[in-house]
């Protein structure tokens, strides 16, 4: 676990600067510095980009990870690199040939509902490339296990472009009307230094030779295009849905809940930039004994972190809510149901690389497509009678069903789950301090109120944690802290 706690911290910590600026955006520079109506159309237009840029990477980021530690010559490497280059681009341009045929449809269709998305249609296309492409560039750096720059300019480099934009908007440097125009520009900027990172890493020999297991790369590929395509509508149906039903406004209003909530997912996502391929070559190799250690230390490392940043949500959301105008006063309900999604997701941690790493991916695949189907039919029933908290429904039985059927799947196919006796004795910490610190409140102003009482929150739990002896790494972390402050 040595490399995977280094990378996973180094990872956590550009991850949590890129949550805090994306917090002062959204909490803040967005609520002050755009009206209700553009920054809905922000959250909307990035919503509808993340919808479709799985279809444009066509899975090969995912295909990259899984097959290129099975290839043992540089030439064969490759021709998988190059596949990964130039199907994304095929699919790209059919794509683009379809939004030129049908680009008065959509201009149509978005004039019966909300006007202000109508001249950024096309900047959802533009958005998507480049966020394909980027995530292409990102896998190729993993597969080196060189994560942290690539999360760097996954989670840090758009949102401070965007911090910058904002500001430019409060000072009359810049107009409303184009500030998504430099949000596109700031995620080309992100795509070409990544893609040079990447060929410095790795400069393959560009012709068109692919992999002499061809068929089976794309039919792996195919079958992941299916399975993005699941992950990203499960996360951003529910808002591209919300446009539909109600004014746009409420996109933003949803954001800043969801946007509360993500911040809980930070620890798995740094964790994954490392632990996937790693899974990958454990399954590659059928070294099982290890991949059942590390799918356990894993969970419970990563529930102990995530359980914490839940806690420290839940019990000041009425405080961080004080921050912000008004308008954007939400339900407790939109945070505590995204956050026990995000919790989950931590507690499952290598489950999804296991899957989609192995030969089980198209059970996944069918269940994930089902899933997809039935979130939106729970959409379809919520957010017409419950509005914005409907959403939030909708989302967390989706989710709760998709993650307890691939929690099964891995028990049934591999015979091992990431619980210990240790994951118990953490699920019932974190319910006493959730319910004793959501009821004790400061009389201070919120930000006072927030760090006074997240930091005793913190402290208590962190020894607890300590004395309960829940994981080692966590207890070797803490007392290397403790010696440095000594």
């Amino acid at each position: 676990m040595g490399v995977i706690i280094n990378q996973s911290v180094k990872n956590m910590l550009t991850t949590y600067v890129g949550f805090g600026l994306g917090a002062l955006n959204t909490l803040f520079l967005y609520t002050y510095f755009l009206d209700q109506e553009h920054y809905g159309l922000v959250s909307f237009l990035l919503s509808a980009a993340n919808l479709m840029w799985p279809f444009m990477a066509f899975g090969v980021h995912s295909t990259i990870v899984k097959f290129f530690t099975s290839y043992k010559t540089k030439e064969e490497k490759d021709k998988l690199l190059n596949l990964a280059l130039y199907l994304p681009l095929a699919i790209s341009l059919i794509l683009g040939g379809i939004g030129h045929f049908t680009y008065e449809f959509l201009l149509n269709y978005f004039s019966d509902g909300n006007e202000l998305v109508k001249p950024y249609v096309w900047l959802i296309y533009l958005l998507a490339i480049a966020t394909a492409y980027f995530e292409i560039f990102f896998a190729w750096a993993k597969i080196y296990y060189k994560s942290t720059f690539g999360n760097f300019m996954k989670e840090v480099v758009h949102r401070l472009g965007t911090t910058i934009l904002l500001f430019l908007v409060y000072f009359d440097l810049l107009e409303v009307n184009h500030f998504m125009y430099g949000v596109g520009l700031v995620f080309l900027i992100r795509l070409l230094v990544m893609g040079a990172y990447a060929f410095k890493l790795h400069r393959p020999t560009l012709k068109f030779s692919f992999p002499s297991n061809l068929i089976r790369v794309l039919k792996y590929t195919a079958l992941i295009l299916i399975a993005a395509s699941v992950a990203t509508a499960l996360l951003d149906l529910d808002k591209v849905m919300i446009e539909s039903y109600l004014p746009i406004e409420n996109v933003a209003i949803y954001g800043i809940g969801v946007y509360i909530a993500t911040v809980i997912s930070v620890p798995q996502k740094a964790m994954h930039q490392i632990t996937n391929p790693i899974t990958a070559e454990y399954l590659n190799t059928r070294n099982f004994k290890k991949l059942e250690d590390l799918y356990k230390k894993s969970s419970i490392n990563l529930s102990i972190v995530s359980a914490l940043i839940f806690i420290l949500i839940i019990t000041n959301v009425h405080m961080l809510y004080e921050l912000i105008p008004k308008e954007y006063s939400l339900s407790i309900l939109i945070v505590l149901l995204i956050s026990l999604v995000k919790l989950y997701d931590n507690i499952l941690a290598i489950n999804n690389s296991i899957l989609f790493n192995s030969d089980y991916y198209r059970i996944v695949l069918a269940i994930g497509v089902l899933l997809v189907v039935l979130a939106f039919l729970l959409n379809l029933f919520f957010i017409p009678r419950f509005g914005i908290e409907g959403a939030a429904i909708a989302s967390f039985l989706a989710f709760f069903i998709y993650n307890t059927s691939k929690l099964i799947l891995v028990e049934q196919k591999f015979k091992m789950n990431p619980f210990t006796k240790q994951s118990w004795m953490l699920f019932g910490l974190t319910s006493i301090f959730s319910i004793v610190f959501y009821y004790w409140e400061f009389p201070f102003y919120p930000i006072v109120s927030i760090a006074l009482k997240g930091g005793i929150t913190a402290i208590l739990y962190i020894s607890a944690v300590y004395f309960l002896n829940l994981s080692e790494e966590i207890n070797v972390m803490i007392r290397s802290i403790v010696a440095k402050i000594k």
